[in-house]
């Protein structure tokens, strides 16, 4: 007959301290896990002192009575996982494992717990030496203490014997993404001074998405690249206000070296986080939805970049259209042999008339259209992007339209329908030639004059050629002084 016996789970006692040291292995995290825990007590102020050998972290939350302490020094609570929300203020706990306190013990020897509730005042310290010195012996000091009336509930933690050094500055950035600085009724001072929330510049994209698990929204900020800044670039994943990690979620690919400019946040409180809270559990239905959602929402962010370089792009070619436009127009003047039916500017147009023998007003008598036979319609003008830059010239009797918009890298680089030259922002020489000023305009510039060359419909492509490398010769070159502009007939 088979006999039963029972065998005890036991933990070493050394493993409560190698949590605190091994799973904190960043010794900012622990401000940030004390800090939290301020938040879910309810407290309204948390001050946050840094010295050469202790640090202090004091807060007016609702503090600890006995059972409380008791409480908190168990480890695994599921206490924060049963009671969800804060009794004062309703707060979405941040905490879930209880071990943050264990936190303190991956940068200093010893920790004190000071803690005033009501009536109750006492005083915990944790000593790693004096832990470790006894295997038997499981319990910390704990001295009550007579409260003082005019002291108000709270705790307060010093950190004693210091091993690592904290700098104001990577401690200060660690809570303004980690903590909940824009919850209301709560603030954190560092050394004296209030944290404030990091505000970026730039343009904003702000999202809301349903999944089957809960709501993921945030904002994404597109910064100008006088602005961008590659040590804060990247999307900050918080749940429940704490931010987890970091990411692009795959935005490298979509935008190239503009990341720098992308920052911002995503709140999804119902994707589940590692122990040490630094990164997200993958391989389960709530992330896989979230992936899905921040998939959209990076497809959104390209289509916004994009957008605002096309409005940038369009602001310094429209400043420099003009003067193209009045260029190509006395470059037209120049070679009225070969020049689109239309396109002789209208001085031109009225001399040619007068001498020509019309009436003494100068003005061309337009020919009216055979009975009964339409007019031809004019092509509309196709917008593929609302970023589209659409340009309405006249040259002549003529009316031109301009439009660059994106066609795809495969369309040809420029073409036209009609009176509508249409230019390719997508053509990878277009693209290029966009990233200098000078060596864009003149390649808009070599675009237009191509378009008008071929409306002349010469005879062969080296024709073509001919007249289009005249037209940019004369629309560039400047001419001598008092020489005016050449006046061919054809």
């Amino acid at each position: 007959m088979d006999k039963t016996e029972t065998i005890p789970v036991t933990i070493e006692k050394s493993h409560i301290v190698t949590i605190g040291e091994r799973l904190y292995s960043e010794a900012v995290e622990l401000v940030r896990e004390l800090v939290n825990n301020a938040y879910d007590a309810d407290a309204t102020e948390v001050s946050v002192s840094l010295g050469p050998d202790k640090i202090v972290i004091t807060d007016n939350g609702s503090g600890m009575d006995r059972e409380g302490l008791k409480q908190y020094f168990t480890i695994g609570s599921t206490f924060k996982k049963q009671h969800r929300k804060t009794p004062k203020f309703q707060r979405e706990r941040i905490g879930e494992f209880g071990i943050g306190k264990f936190s303190s013990l991956s940068a200093c020897n010893r920790f004190e717990i000071f803690t005033k509730k009501g009536e109750f005042a006492a005083t915990v310290s944790f000593d790693k030496s004096e832990w470790n010195r006894s295997a038997e012996h499981w319990r910390l000091p704990l001295t009550i203490e007579a409260p003082e009336p005019s002291l108000a509930d709270g705790t307060r933690i010093t950190l004693h014997e210091l091993s690592r050094a904290f700098d104001p500055e990577t401690v200060e950035r660690r809570l303004q993404e980690s903590v909940p600085l824009k919850a209301p009724e709560f603030s954190v001072f560092l050394n004296g001074r209030r944290i404030q929330p990091r505000f970026a510049v730039g343009a904003r994209i702000p999202f809301l998405e349903g999944t089957p698990f809960g709501v993921v929204h945030g904002e994404i900020v597109i910064a100008p690249r006088t602005h961008s800044d590659p040590a804060a670039a990247g999307i900050e994943c918080r749940v429940r206000q704490v931010t987890v990690k970091r990411d692009l979620f795959g935005l490298e690919k979509l935008i190239g070296g503009e990341t720098a400019r992308i920052s911002g946040e995503v709140h999804a409180d119902f994707l589940l986080i590692s122990s040490d809270r630094t990164s997200f559990i993958t391989d389960n239905a709530e992330y896989a939805a979230f992936a899905q959602v921040m998939k959209r929402v990076c497809e959104r962010i390209a289509h916004e970049l994009a957008a605002l370089r096309d409005e940038k792009e369009n602001r310094r070619v429209s400043r420099a259209l003009k003067e193209v436009m009045a260029n190509i127009q006395s470059a037209l003047l120049k070679n009225l042999e070969w020049c689109p039916a239309g396109f002789i500017p209208d001085e031109r147009r009225k001399k040619e008339a007068a001498g020509a023998g019309h009436s003494g007003s100068g003005a061309e008598e337009r020919p009216k259209p055979a009975a009964g036979k339409k007019r031809a319609k004019r092509p509309k003008l196709r917008q593929v992007t609302p970023s589209a830059l659409v340009k309405k010239l006249k040259i002549g009797r003529q009316g031109l339209a301009l439009i660059m918009d994106h066609f795809g890298a495969s369309a040809p680089e420029s073409f036209t329908e009609g009176e509508i030259i249409h230019i390719n922002r997508d053509h990878p020489l277009f693209a290029r030639e966009a990233e200098n000023r000078e060596r864009h305009i003149m390649h808009v510039s070599r675009l237009i004059t191509q378009e008008i060359a071929l409306m002349s419909h010469p005879r062969n492509a080296r024709q073509a050629f001919e007249r289009q490398s005249k037209l940019l010769k004369d629309a560039f070159s400047t001419a001598p002084e008092g020489e005016g502009p050449e006046t061919r007939v054809p």
